[in-house]
């Protein structure tokens, strides 16, 4: 979503999933992020979300916090290692 704050960022990524996902939400989605997740809040998030499996680069010197906030909700985590998204 592009936002300053990345809790906002799930809550409004959920947000649009339960607003335009044509009869689905957020309940059972993957979430992508092209960005770490510094710290386990956006994690919590998701989760309360519903949330259920999450993919983004890692990299962060917290990612042992973050994993650990996914594993207390069940939720899969897949580490890619790179972004996608160019920075020029």
């Amino acid at each position: 979503m592009g936002q300053v704050s990345r809790v906002d960022a799930v809550r409004l990524a959920a947000m649009k999933a339960d607003e335009h996902a044509e009869g689905k939400d957020a309940e059972g989605a993957v979430m992508a992020s092209d960005a770490f997740f510094p710290f386990p809040d956006g994690i919590e998030e998701a989760a309360e979300a519903g949330i259920e499996a999450v993919i983004q680069p890692g990299g962060s010197k917290n990612d042992d916090m973050v994993i650990e906030a996914a594993d207390e909700h069940d939720m899969t985590m897949v580490f890619t290692g790179s972004r996608s998204f160019r920075h020029d």
